[in-house]
């Protein structure tokens, strides 16, 4: 599993892609490739949790240009090893 976390500045200009990232993924959600994700409460950031390899978790970073629009800073990109599911 790999989690990524997001820091937002304030801009609204991360807006505009919002709505296309958040059908990305609910699609990965569908098919079980994202576990949670969400924004946190102050809209200072964000946290999400995919099941997936190395490779197609950099492959889902590349692919959603949310990760890389103005206002929108990737803080943590970590493997993560749960003890429950």
């Amino acid at each position: 599993m790999y989690l990524l976390e997001l820091a937002f500045d304030g801009s609204p200009d991360r807006l505009a892609v919002r709505p296309a990232h958040r059908e990305r993924l609910r699609v990965l959600h569908e098919a079980g490739r994202v576990v949670m994700a969400g924004p946190y409460s102050d809209e200072t950031g964000a946290l999400l949790l995919f099941d997936v390899t190395a490779e197609e978790f950099e492959a889902i970073i590349d692919d959603d240009p949310y990760y890389r629009a103005p206002g929108v800073t990737i803080v943590r990109r970590q493997e993560w090893v749960p003890l429950f599911r």
